[in-house]
């Protein structure tokens, strides 16, 4: 698969909520990047943290589903931006954390690079204070 086609399936794996069929996607070392330090927000919200690993990166879309109530989510994609092996998603995603009852919306921009057809970049970039507000960590 292309760039286009890798991140096109990783958002319908995503829609589909499958984390180890997301996590099939990456390679066996991803360059991670959703973390906050721990002095901000750290631990409130337990998927934000460093990754790597195709078993860590299925935990991950796993812990979001745990802590969000099913059926109060939404996502929407505005773009998909293509540059050879680099793809930028732009959009915005809304939930409800399951621990507080709040609802959030996030926008958020995913910079990915796929080689051979594996996910080999993972960079998200969000509105962090909104999901840790909706978390009760702010």
């Amino acid at each position: 698969m292309d760039t286009r086609e890798t991140v096109e399936e990783f958002l319908r794996r995503l829609g589909d909520g499958d984390p180890e069929r997301i996590a099939q996607l990456f390679a066996d070392e991803v360059d991670w990047k959703l973390g906050w330090p721990d002095a901000d927000h750290g631990g409130a919200v337990p998927w934000i943290r460093e990754r790597g690993s195709r078993a860590g990166i299925a935990d991950h879309f796993r812990l979001i589903a745990e802590h969000h109530v099913p059926g109060r989510s939404d996502a929407r994609v505005h773009a998909v931006l293509v540059d050879g092996a680099d793809a930028v998603v732009l959009g915005e995603v809304a939930h409800t954390a399951r621990p507080t009852g709040r609802g959030y919306v996030a926008a958020f921009a995913l910079h990915v690079t796929v080689a051979d057809g594996s996910i080999t970049r993972f960079h998200v970039y969000e509105d962090s204070l909104a999901v840790a507000r909706a978390f009760g960590a702010a």
